[in-house]
């Protein structure tokens, strides 16, 4: 499920929420145990609304529960990112090619302007972030919603949705990756308006693939730094 601010959502929402975006952001580091009585404190609310909220992030993949262990926020290593990243590409590609027929005019137009408030937003950074806000703000959401492929909304939007948000949060901090995935998120509306699912595929595979490569050097150096 695509956690988004619950605007009347019960106590577990609004904690699934803030809990889903610490995780997202870094802010609960990858590998941390979870301590229901500190987070409750944290979040001011009742241990029964967090336990809740965490078993929601449980089925997200977010947290990880482990036997006489409690509850630890998900580690991303390399293989998990790797298997990530290749089912993110086929599926990623396939939402694009689905996309360029079945999007209306307005909806790719509306993709442009989305690129423009970006835009605005990196130059506002300095040109060093490049992080996008969840749901109808997310680049890569609204393309797979455009697909109209109900499968392809499930897997994009629910089962990978927020796992993606942590990958991609990672490499928004990295200023040689802003401005080019800027302009290859404007490539790929361009093939978009061309009609052309091909060259569409092509352009968000090739993004995605080099979103990998940054992050498998990020990988790279930390494990450099930490040997």
């Amino acid at each position: 499920m695509l956690v988004k601010v619950p605007e009347q959502g019960t106590l577990a929402d609004v904690a699934a929420h803030r809990l889903a975006q610490s995780i997202v952001t870094g802010e609960l580091e990858q590998g941390q145990k979870l301590n229901e009585a500190e987070l409750a404190e944290r979040f001011g609310m009742g241990r029964g609304p967090l336990r809740e909220a965490l078993r929601h992030l449980e089925g997200m993949r977010l947290v990880k529960r482990i036997p006489n262990a409690g509850a630890r926020v998900v580690v991303l290593d390399r293989k998990t990112l790797a298997d990530l990243y290749g089912v993110r590409e086929a599926l990623e590609g396939m939402a694009c090619r689905l996309a360029a027929s079945q999007m209306t005019d307005d909806e790719i137009a509306q993709l442009g302007k989305l690129l423009d408030r970006h835009e605005e937003q990196i130059r506002k950074q300095g040109g060093k972030v490049y992080a996008q806000s969840e749901g109808d703000l997310d680049f890569h959401f609204q393309i797979a919603r455009g697909s109209r492929n109900q499968m392809l909304m499930d897997m994009l939007g629910s089962e990978q949705y927020q796992l993606l948000r942590m990958c991609r949060y990672r490499t928004s901090r990295n200023a040689q990756r802003t401005k080019p995935a800027l302009n290859q998120h404007r490539q790929i509306v361009q093939a978009l308006q061309q009609r052309d699912g091909e060259l569409a595929e092509l352009l968000m595979r090739r993004h995605i693939q080099g979103a990998w490569r940054s992050i498998s050097e990020m990988i790279d150096k930390e494990e450099k730094e930490t040997a």
